[in-house]
């Protein structure tokens, strides 16, 4: 039987209270307590404001900032000082957090980032341009900026940038007695960890050991013979997508990063993970849609038209060609109506087939479910699924189309028409973003367009091509 010991008290801490206060039943920030913030900032009421924000957790303050005004932005954080943690500045939008960063002072930055993990730190001074970078930098301690300029150094999406480059390490010879009283007596550690890690005299990692099993070893134990080998380690370098995907899979809450001589340079935790694998979703779903990945609701207005003009323009290309291919049929179109009215149901149908296993491929690829050992297994299912629903389809479609025009020999040319764009569009679904993945493509960003100009071609194509045959309309 398992004991819980839990605090005998129920009561709720007002601070609790107060988190829960702010936002509406929606999760929306309040409207009076925005416009109370925002009556404080004009105000300059210091007292005010700290009641009514001081003591929000870091997600609640980011949504309060974005909420306001952004001229009352970087006057918030003036009045609040330093009782301001600016790691509440990674929890806001790219855009919002660029224009707090532009009105605020580089010796006041250098101040609120200097008692941030170093993770954090980099998140917002990567943000900086490059002369406010320095000047930042140069006004941290120089151990400080060592660290964080060797962490800068690193490719924007790797995980030198994301891991914290504090971290707990002993030589294998301590025990746990030392190893107890040095977490106890040094007041620098990491605000957060969970394990701590065995490195040799050349700072090369041997092996790690969870908290739980040092604090259940006594005292005189050695830690070489409590680590567990490090069996998974990722060098600086490596995107974080792929980090991720070895959180996933082996279910970690920490990892060790190694720089090129396999030195131990930092740790990446599960919560740095899940933001990662939060911004990877994110992308992809904005990459099906032509939407590029840094897109946020702050956005003007010249800019979002701007980003997204390029995916229409291309989309407008793909439409064009389709045109060209009804343009072969004129004459059956001008002979026989019906085809124009259901033209658009076949290459509808094939779309939205083809868009649904694109999506599964895309995601698949994304998480490495889907690779060249597998994939004739998934394309043969989806030409399978193509013609079984193609069936399904031309029946029910057939039906409608006979009955609607009075022509059965309609309903069998629509039948056709849509099997055979089903099973192209579970083919293309498949083979797209197989293709440009394999030349190194993001299929999330291309895929769409290809897969909807071959349903489109192919039902059109299919559906007046079959129809001239039958009704000799040539």
């Amino acid at each position: 039987m398992v004991q819980v010991h839990t605090p005998e008290s129920h009561a709720v801490p007002a601070e609790a209270e107060q988190h829960a206060d702010i936002r509406t039943e929606d999760g929306d920030i309040r409207p009076e307590i925005l416009a109370t913030v925002t009556r404080a900032i004009e105000e300059n009421d210091r007292d005010g404001l700290m009641a009514l924000a001081g003591d929000l957790y870091e997600a609640d303050l980011a949504d309060l900032i974005e909420a306001l005004d952004p001229e009352d932005r970087p006057k918030l954080i003036a009045i609040m000082g330093e009782d301001f943690d600016y790691t509440v500045l990674t929890e806001v939008e790219d855009s919002v957090r660029e224009d707090i960063l532009e009105e605020i002072p580089n010796e006041q930055i250098a101040e609120g980032v200097r008692d941030l993990d170093s993770d954090d730190a980099v998140y917002i001074l990567e943000d900086l341009e490059p002369e406010d970078k320095e000047e930042v930098l140069a006004k941290l301690p120089a151990p400080e900026r060592v660290a964080l300029e060797r962490s800068l150094d690193y490719p924007e999406d790797s995980a030198g940038r994301l891991m914290q480059t504090d971290f707990i390490a002993a030589p294998p010879f301590w025990t746990v007695g030392q190893m107890i009283d040095h977490l106890r007596e040094t007041t620098d550690l990491p605000d957060e960890f969970y394990e701590l890690y065995v490195i040799d005299p050349s700072g090369k990692i041997v092996g790690h050991v969870p908290l739980n099993k040092l604090l259940r070893s006594r005292r005189p134990e050695k830690l070489e013979t409590l680590m567990d080998e490090a069996d998974h380690v990722v060098k600086a370098t490596d995107d974080q997508a792929d980090v991720a995907d070895l959180f996933k899979r082996y279910n970690l809450v920490s990892i060790p990063v190694v720089d090129e001589a396999e030195r131990l340079v930092g740790v990446m935790t599960f919560d740095d993970i899940v933001d990662v694998i939060d911004e990877e979703a994110d992308a992809e779903i904005r990459a099906l849609g032509g939407v590029k990945s840094d897109e946020e609701l702050s956005d003007s207005v010249l800019e979002t038209a701007r980003a997204r003009f390029s995916w229409l323009f291309l989309n407008l290309l793909t439409a064009i060609l389709a045109s060209l291919v009804i343009g072969l049929f004129k004459g059956s179109l001008e002979k026989m109506v019906a085809l124009a009215v259901l033209m658009p149901i076949v290459a509808s149908q094939g779309g939205n087939a083809a868009t649904q296993t694109m999506t599964i491929a895309v995601r698949a690829l994304a998480t490495r479910d889907l690779g060249q050992g597998n994939a004739p297994r998934f394309m043969t299912r989806e030409l399978l699924v193509g013609v079984l629903n193609g069936l399904a389809f031309a029946i029910l479609m057939g039906c409608v189309a006979a009955i609607w025009f009075q022509n059965l020999q309609l309903g069998f040319v629509i039948g056709i028409a849509i099997i055979v764009n089903l099973v192209a569009a579970g083919l293309a679904g498949v083979a797209i973003p197989l293709a440009l993945d394999h030349y190194g493509v993001d299929p999330a960003v291309s895929s769409g367009t290809f897969v909807t100009t071959v349903t489109d071609i192919v039902g059109f194509f299919a559906f007046l091509g079959v129809a001239t045959l039958w009704f000799g309309l040539g």
